[in-house]
């Protein structure tokens, strides 16, 4: 479920909000294959499904940037900010990838806004999130990101 939100104004009223939990999505060897191409990354733990069997996690795993990656069609799913001209991915404050993501896992986002700020021209959220696999006891992903909007 989305939250729509219109304007810069709005949007500073967020800080503290939970956004929720997005839909999952399934983390399929054609994604991890199509990653790897973009990045050049062939490491076999993502792309040899045989050699990978054999391995330490009993399966291919997806690139911990391509589970990254993932963040943003999910959190696109908990927040609409409209009444906008610019919306820019403006960095992350922490990473961490406690989890490795087995092909055909699926994951779901939640996310909160931590933090409103204004900067020129504009609105910066700091947003603490947990990319969570289905059934698993540790997330994929931990982060903490920041977004910036433009009038």
């Amino acid at each position: 479920m989305s939250l729509t939100v219109n304007g810069l104004d709005e949007l500073k009223k967020l800080a503290g909000s939970d956004l929720g939990t997005s839909d999952w999505i399934e983390v399929t060897q054609e994604r991890i294959d199509t990653f790897a191409d973009a990045t050049g990354d062939h490491q076999w733990i993502h792309v040899d499904p045989e050699r990978a069997k054999d391995g330490p996690f009993g399966a291919p795993i997806a690139h911990g940037y391509l589970t990254l990656s993932l963040f943003i069609p999910l959190f696109t799913e908990l927040l609409d900010v409209q009444g906008v001209t610019t919306k820019v991915n403006y960095g992350l404050n922490k990473v961490r990838f406690p989890s490795p993501v087995k092909v055909g896992s699926r994951l779901r986002l939640t996310a909160r806004i931590t933090e409103v700020e204004e900067v020129p021209g504009g609105v910066q959220i700091t947003v603490d999130g947990a990319i969570e696999i289905e059934g698993g006891a540790k997330p994929a992903a931990v982060l903490q990101s920041l977004s910036r909007f433009y009038a």
